[in-house]
């Protein structure tokens, strides 16, 4: 096993996990910021907006996450602006997340009735206050588990940023398998350590749909 002891190995993926980890929360909570506005966007009355929305949604759930990585990663250096693998990772997961956050939250506040609506407008609100105060508050009781169950997408997808050299757990676990000639137990470890990301926030989201479905 060359000179890494089974200790060694460990706690280099727990350095890698902690990148993994790092790196789906810049783009979870990135990305829920840029999916919100798109998201209102979506469901504008002016047609731009929306138009402008329904493309940028399109964009990123049509094409492929390597790809859109690729694209930050060389296109932003052919422009002759330097940029690091940790940088364009998260650019590039923020940016796919957005998408589909947006377009899952949409769905959401489309499931609330007309009615809430006509009955917001009949209190002189402004679109926008509608929104607010009346039908995200009802919307985000119904996104929670979509939300959640969308969380273990993105940790999965952040494997996806070793191809262009960002050091999280997946290339963590090529370079040590490469150095040790294990590649069965590093790999198991680093499978173990997805696992342990996203099963207990997979146990959270079906929870949360169980709970939802039993209050409604």
């Amino acid at each position: 096993m060359s000179d890494f002891t089974f200790w060694d190995i460990v706690r280099n993926l727990l350095t890698g996990l902690q990148w993994t980890l790092a790196l789906s929360l810049v783009a979870f909570i990135g990305g829920g910021l840029i999916g919100l506005l798109i998201m209102v966007m979506r469901i504008s009355d002016k047609a731009l907006p929306r138009r402008v929305a329904r493309t940028y949604i399109e964009l990123f759930q049509g094409t492929p996450l390597l790809m859109q990585l690729f694209l930050v990663f060389f296109g932003v250096a052919l422009a002759g602006v330097e940029i690091s693998p940790w940088m364009a990772a998260a650019i590039a997961l923020t940016l796919f997340t957005s998408a589909y956050l947006a377009e899952i939250w949409r769905g959401c506040v489309d499931s609330i009735p007309n009615g809430q609506w006509e009955a917001s407008s009949s209190l002189a609100l402004s679109p926008l206050e509608q929104l607010r105060y009346v039908i995200l508050p009802q919307a985000l009781r119904i996104a929670v588990a979509p939300t959640v169950g969308f969380s273990v997408q993105v940790v999965k997808g952040t494997a996806v940023t070793s191809i262009i050299g960002f050091t999280e757990l997946t290339k963590t676990g090529g370079m040590l398998a490469n150095a040790t000639f294990e590649p069965f137990m590093v790999y198991g470890l680093v499978a173990l350590g997805y696992f342990l990301l996203c099963y207990p926030l997979s146990l959270s989201a079906r929870y949360l749909e169980r709970r939802l479905h039993a209050s409604a």
